[in-house]
Parts: structure tokens; sequence; C-alpha cells
């Protein structure tokens, strides 16, 4: 689906389909494996399920329906906003059976609603809203899947190793820079608030991988006793990472012959040399950088070399896709929507090549870049006033999306945003030359 051009069967068919999605990732969890541990990167996934209702019914129902609460006490147990996180275990929830009677009565109100209401700008905002924040909610109930080592969702096909013996060859590409507008133009149906609003900025020239870091490229890393040497790591970084007591990757482990693994939902694979590195930190990438002499590249210059082609001027301002490839959504340019497990070889889909040639800047592996989460010039809160502004200067930008990522809600423009020790989502990075 294209998000400028949403229709009412469009948004009903992915409506459903998120739905569908959403129930597909607790499909087959005992009851306890529903609650799980208390973490303080992980909800219980009985409560986020019914949460991601609410996240409908508050803002399409009753915000935009001016309807009544489906039921009388879901305020007060499915509120993100205003339930403490340590204290979602704690609630008096209701059974599973019930959770699933109220998911399906929100959804099928939204969709008898759609048919009555006349689809305009503004109404389609809350539906597109609603539908993007349960793919990202997806997103999270994958990593917790992954970070309580449950069994992959059943729906993920498992990723095939590439046959291809070619040698990963790295390279820079050389851009050239120039004036562009960082951020969403006033074009289109839906964009985040954070994206707001599209501002020129002038990018000097740089170089900047063609491809993200591979396994085999932050294993060199590990081997040369990276995450041992406090010289490569910032101050908070090395207390993050002596606390955890990370000597490699927190997903990764070598066994008595020397070959190294890493862990997929439940499973242990071999460590594949290609596949873009995942579950890194910002800390972690930062000591890479810092070890192989490079840098992350900010958010202006990963958006620029996402985006831009410097031959396309109007005005002295370089012109932007929408995506790497192109203004439209093109099968075989992204690995995204979890249609394998895991990342795949960084060097993989040159369909998807952005205009100055560098390679899946969409899907694979979020990637971090070097710049700290702020808003843009004039910025204001939309409705959804929490989504951003609380998480402004004490985050971290990440660009483009990951294996498991919804591509109908991604572009050039969108940003993610995490703490600098998050090594449990789905993020990597590449760099560039100092």
């Amino acid at each position: 689906m294209n998000y400028t051009l949403a229709t009412k069967d469009t948004l009903k068919a992915a409506l459903i389909e998120a739905r569908s999605r959403t129930l597909s990732l607790v499909e087959g969890l005992s009851e306890k494996q529903l609650m799980g541990p208390v973490l303080s990167t992980v909800n219980p996934l009985r409560w986020e399920i019914a949460h991601v209702a609410y996240f409908h019914e508050y803002w399409v129902l009753r915000h935009l329906g001016g309807k009544k609460p489906v039921r009388a006490d879901v305020d007060e147990l499915f509120d993100s906003i205003s339930i403490p996180h340590e204290s979602r275990w704690q609630l008096p929830l209701p059974s599973l059976h019930d959770t699933f009677s109220y998911m399906n009565e929100v959804l099928q109100t939204e969709l008898f609603q759609l048919d009555q209401i006349e689809l305009k700008k503004g109404k389609k905002y809350f539906y597109l809203l609603a539908l993007f924040h349960e793919d990202m909610h997806d997103e999270a109930f994958t990593y917790t899947r992954q970070t309580l080592a449950y069994p992959k969702p059943g729906f993920i096909k498992e990723s095939v190793p590439d046959p291809s013996e070619h040698p990963l060859m790295p390279e820079d590409i050389e851009v050239a820079g120039g004036n562009f507008l960082l951020g969403a133009e006033r074009i289109g149906e839906f964009v985040f608030d954070n994206e707001k609003w599209a501002h020129q900025v002038k990018i000097a020239p740089f170089k900047i991988s063609k491809f993200a870091v591979s396994n085999e490229e932050y294993l060199e890393f590990v081997e040369a006793g990276g995450y041992q040497n406090e010289k490569y790591w910032s101050k908070a970084a090395w207390l993050w990472r002596c606390e955890k007591n990370l000597k490699y990757p927190l997903y990764w482990r070598q066994d008595s012959d020397k070959r190294w693994y890493v862990r997929q939902f439940d499973q242990w694979k071999l460590l594949q040399a290609k596949h873009a590195v995942i579950h890194i930190s910002w800390y972690e990438a930062q000591a890479f950088c810092k070890w192989a002499n490079r840098r992350l590249p900010t958010e202006a210059e990963w958006e620029f070399a996402a985006a831009c082609n410097p031959n396309e001027q109007e005005n002295g301002i370089t012109q932007k896709r929408l995506f790497p490839w192109g203004n439209e959504l093109q099968n075989g340019c992204a690995n995204t929507d979890s249609f394998n497990m895991g990342p795949n070889d960084v060097d993989a889909l040159p369909a998807g090549d952005s205009p100055v040639g560098c390679r899946q800047m969409i899907g694979n592996v979020w990637e971090w870049t070097d710049t700290t989460f702020q808003p843009y010039p004039g910025f204001s809160p939309d409705w959804y006033a929490e989504y951003s502004r609380p998480l402004f200067g004490i985050t971290k930008v990440l660009r483009g999306g990951a294996w498991t990522s919804r591509v109908r809600m991604l572009r050039n423009t969108w940003r993610n945003y995490y703490g600098p020790d998050r090594n449990d989502v789905f993020a990597g990075f590449r760099t560039c030359a100092k």
C-alpha cells in the first residue's frame, strides 16, 4: 500500500492484515510466555497486544468517531502513557479469550466506521496513525520473542545462506554533497511529527560505505580484542560494556572449535560472514568506528546518501526520492516485512541501490547515525504528542528500517530512535571515512 494513495479498500485490507500479523506473533506461546519476565526493554505480550487495539480504539473510534469506550476499564489497563512500565505485569488483565474478543470488536467497529465516513485527509490520518503504530509494535513483538529466546513466529521462513562464494568487497561511495531539504515535504497524507518539516541543510562532500557493516568485518574487531580495550570506548560506553560483561555481541557465542554462532530466536545458527551485523548498540558501533578509524554518518548525511542525486538540481537544491530506488514501492529492492528470518548479505539486492550507489538503505538492519534525536526547526507535536517529544535529547537516530519492518511505513525521511545502550533491537550500522 502506498501510504499517499490509501483508499477505503486498501486501508481495510491493511488493517485486517496488520491484526493478523499481530495475532500470529503471539500464536503458539503459553500463558506463562505471554507474560514473561519483568524487563525494562520489553512488555508482557498479553498486555501489549491489547494495548495495540486500545490505540486503535482511542484514536479511531473515540477521538475520530466520538464513540464510548468498548470496555469501561480500558484506560486503566492499556494506556501506555499513564501506566508505568513495571506495573504492566501486575494489572488485572482480562483473560486471553476476552483480550482477543476485545481486539476483534475494536477492529470490526473501526472497519464499519470506515464504511460510514467520507475518507478525507484529516480522517485518514488517524487510521494510518493506528495502522503504523501496530506495525511498530509488531516489530517490538518480534524482538521480544528474540530477547526471551522464544521460538520464531511460524510465518517467518528460515533464512537460506547465499550459496555465492564471491568475496565481499567493501568500498566507499564518494558523495559530492550540496544543499538539500532534510525531512519530509508537505505532500502526501501522513508523516510523523518528528519528520516535519523539510528544511535546507548544506552537506559537505563525504565518503560513505556502500554496504552496512557485515558480520565478518565486525568479527575482526571482536577478535582484535575490541571489547577488552577501553581506548575504543567512551566513558559511558565502557561502563555499560563492563556492567553487561560483554565480550562480543549480545547474541553471539563461540564453540570449542572456534566457530562463531548467532542466536536467532531459540536456535543457534552458524554466523554468516556476509550478513549485516545486527543487535549492535550505538555504543558498540562507535567503538568499532574508533578501532577502524571510521565514523558514523550524521543523520543528514545518511538521508542525502539514501535519497539524493547530486546531478538533479532545482534552484540550487538537490532533489530527493521517497525511497532509495525511486518514488514507488517495488519488489526485490529491500529485505523487509519478515519474509526471511534475519538480515541478508550486505551486498544483496542491487535493485534497491540509492542514486549515489549505497545498497540496502531501506530494510535489512536499522542503521545507527551519529545524531542525537532532536526536533527539526519549528517542530510542534501532532495529536499523539508523546510519540517524539519525550525522547528528544536522550536517544540516538536510526534510519532505514530492518528485516522486520513493514515497508508500507518506511521511506527515506523516516526517523527511528533508541537509547545508545539498546543492543536488543534490530540495529546495525554503516560507516563513513574520517
